[in-house]
């Protein structure tokens, strides 16, 4: 396992462009480390810099405490799975997954390949498999074929550039659980890249959230969702996204809202007292709630709002009821800019809300709508910044994920230690 740190890296192409501009981020041994932003992001670029595919153009990258910067991808010890899968297709799939240590045939003697491979091949499923070619393989097949190539290296740290984008979304989420699963038992450090943020979410020990080569914030999945630091990582974050609506500060943290006035409470309201006037709020689909469905009693702890349902989805656990509105032009454009951003397409300003599939609403209904004021966040709508972020909740988010993360890291590693002495006396029996 290897630690591995970014120190201000950039990469300026020929004409000067920065792709990757002052990225800094610690890795810590046997993290899962997501790299995750929209198309341009530069998170493929940062990627292809720590295994050396990419040359740095200013900044330091340490593995173990040693700078790197020059070392060939070779000498760096990192195991790569890219999203084509760069099998062999002359291979089988016992040759491919063996290829690494047939390069060096000194270190690994034809007994000690077997025994990695087979080992590998247990581990994703392929045991079956082994004497086939790529070609007759599934696209979730060939990629735990690439996955075990990477295994049976024992290198410092896996790195996986896109690697589900090719397959449908049920393989994605059953490849998805497989990766979890093999890092988590392996205990490995692991840097990974996707657009997908419900990849980022679910799989990431942390997050490096990026936009246009810039790093907007690193930090848990957990303190990402609850307490991102601006706008655009509240919008990349969550799925659908989250609602973002034009508000009106009338002061004492009382929003006037397109649908609504509601008031903020106090320890969520303090970051408002220099705000400007006109405002963006922001709350997640799953916060709503359909009042009809409530007692007066619960009604009571939070606000209600009144709209138009224009559509209907029904998804079977939940309902999807979408809300137009009109926003103002200064704030429209920083919501246009926003959807920019988020590689969004231009689409009308409208609130989701995700309600009890026993909700009865529909189209062209009139609804009121529940929502608890502590769940909406407030941004500035010329610098994007989370007025409302509160730094020592987001602080013990983090600590917290932090210990969750060491448990589950030194189970791994005492599984990971048992199972190679049983497989060493397994070799020495044989």
């Amino acid at each position: 396992m290897a630690e591995i740190e970014l120190k201000n890296l950039v990469k300026r192409y020929g004409d000067g462009f920065p792709a990757v501009n002052d990225v800094s981020l610690h890795i810590d041994e046997g993290e899962f480390v997501i790299l995750v932003g929209p198309s341009g992001s530069g998170k493929s670029t940062v990627l292809r810099m720590i295994v050396g595919l990419e040359d740095i153009t200013d900044g330091d990258l340490l593995i173990d405490g040693e700078r790197v910067n020059d070392k060939a991808p070779r000498d760096r010890d990192l195991s790569m799975v890219f999203q084509n899968y760069a099998l062999y297709p002359h291979l089988t799939v016992y040759e491919n997954i063996a290829f690494p240590l047939r390069l060096d045939k000194e270190s690994y003697p034809e007994g000690e390949v077997r025994s990695r491979v087979d080992r590998a091949a247990s581990m994703l499923e392929l045991g079956e498999h082994l004497d086939r070619k790529p070609a007759n393989l599934s696209g979730g097949q060939r990629q735990r074929v690439a996955m075990g190539r990477a295994i049976v290296r024992d290198a410092k740290a896996f790195l996986f550039d896109e690697p589900l984008s090719n397959l449908d979304a049920k393989l994605r989420g059953q490849m998805r659980t497989e990766i979890a699963r093999m890092q988590r038992t392996l205990g490995i450090t692991t840097v990974y890249v996707t657009h997908d943020q419900t990849e980022a979410m679910t799989l990431g020990d942390k997050v490096a959230v990026l936009k246009r080569g810039a790093l907007q914030q690193y930090a848990s999945p957990q303190e990402l969702y609850r307490e991102p630091v601006n706008i655009f990582v509240a919008g990349f974050i969550g799925s659908p996204s989250m609602n973002f609506l034009p508000v009106t500060h009338r002061g004492d943290g009382e929003l006037e809202s397109p649908f609504g006035t509601f008031r903020l409470p106090e320890e969520r309201a303090r970051g408002l007292a220099d705000a400007p006037e006109l405002l963006i709020a922001g709350l997640r689909p799953e916060a709503f709630q359909d009042a009809e469905l409530l007692e007066d009693a619960d009604l009571e702890r939070g606000a209600v709002i009144t709209a138009e349902v224009d559509v209907t989805e029904w998804l079977g656990n939940e309902i999807y009821a979408y809300l137009p509105f009109e926003a103002s032009s200064e704030v429209q454009e920083s919501l246009d800019e926003l959807d920019r951003d988020l590689d969004g397409e231009g689409m009308r300003t409208q609130v989701v809300a995700a309600l009890d599939p026993q909700s009865r609403v529909r189209e062209r209904d009139t609804v009121k709508l529940f929502f608890d004021p502590a769940d909406v966040m407030v941004f500035d709508p010329s610098t994007g910044a989370n007025l409302t972020r509160d730094e020592e909740r987001a602080a013990e988010i983090t600590r917290k994920s932090e210990e969750t993360r060491k448990r589950a890291l030194e189970r791994a590693r005492a599984d990971h230690d048992s199972a190679d002495r049983d497989a060493r006396r397994t070799d020495d029996r044989a």
